[in-house]
């Protein structure tokens, strides 16, 4: 996108050729599971919260009523 951010074209003889890039193409993407969303912290503090809103609710329920 030279034209929009007015950068300098990039120099493309260092890149690999077709053969390579059709090679990487195929290979199958790395996949990160779940275990790799839960350790994201705003996705554990949301849960901590819901989980504690959840545990107060149920304490409430047997105890209190």
């Amino acid at each position: 996108m030279a034209h929009i951010t007015r950068e300098p074209t990039p120099d493309t003889s260092n890149r690999p050729g077709p053969a390579v890039q059709a090679e990487r193409a195929h290979a199958a993407p790395e996949g990160r599971g779940c275990l790799f969303a839960l350790s994201q912290p705003p996705l554990m503090l949301f849960l901590t919260v819901i989980g504690t809103l959840l545990l107060i609710a149920g304490v409430h329920d047997l105890f209190l009523l």
